[in-house]
């Protein structure tokens, strides 16, 4: 059986986007499924005591850019670090991510790619036009999973506040988080350690 990594994931994230990427190569060298479970992060800093972005002291704020930079050097990324729009409303996208995922699809690489939407190109994924060139430049069927995502909103808006639920039980205060095993991970660069609990699994 495939080990399982639980994915908590705002696509607006940065950090969520920086390390999709890194989270496959985990995956796929662990043999292991990633569970990609798009959450209303906003909902989570509520009731964990967190605080968004334009609400933090200037201190943390600052020190947030300086952690951006390095990070988007150590992975290789051109990140734009001051979006045009930010947050962008998620719903669409993370509806399509969830019907992908339904379908089989590879909803990690589609979660990432929005993030790049955001943080390479500098685009608003709150809008549908966004939405329907990241689908088709992922080789998807943009007018089908659109038409899923759409027409089945309930569905999808019900499911991410059930992540969302799932990964406050989980500990969630904030994301990336990854739990593999009941052992829950914060941050992008705390892959190492998803690393050794999947390949401890089973021992």
């Amino acid at each position: 059986m495939s080990r399982i990594v639980t994915y908590y994931v705002f696509l607006n994230s940065p950090w969520s986007f920086m390390g999709g990427a890194p989270l496959a190569q985990v995956a796929h060298a662990a043999g292991a499924t990633v569970e990609v479970r798009p959450i209303d992060l906003p909902r989570v800093f509520q009731e964990t005591g967190g605080q968004p972005l334009s609400q933090r002291p200037k201190a943390r704020q600052d020190y947030r850019l300086l952690e951006l930079a390095r990070w988007s050097r150590r992975r290789g990324l051109a990140l734009v670090r001051h979006p045009d729009v930010f947050p962008c409303d998620e719903r669409l996208a993370a509806a399509c991510v969830m019907a992908h995922r339904a379908e089989g699809g590879d909803a990690l690489a589609l979660a990432t790619a929005f993030g790049g939407a955001i943080w390479i190109a500098n685009r608003d994924i709150g809008r549908r036009d966004v939405v329907v060139d990241v689908l088709t430049e992922q080789g998807l069927d943009a007018d089908a999973l659109l038409a899923r995502a759409e027409g089945e909103a309930d569905r999808w808006a019900a499911e991410r506040e059930a992540n969302t639920v799932a990964a406050l039980a989980d500990g969630c205060f904030g994301v990336p988080w990854y739990v593999v095993d009941g052992e829950a991970f914060w941050g992008q660069d705390r892959l190492d350690f998803v690393a050794e609990a999947l390949a401890g699994a089973g021992e």
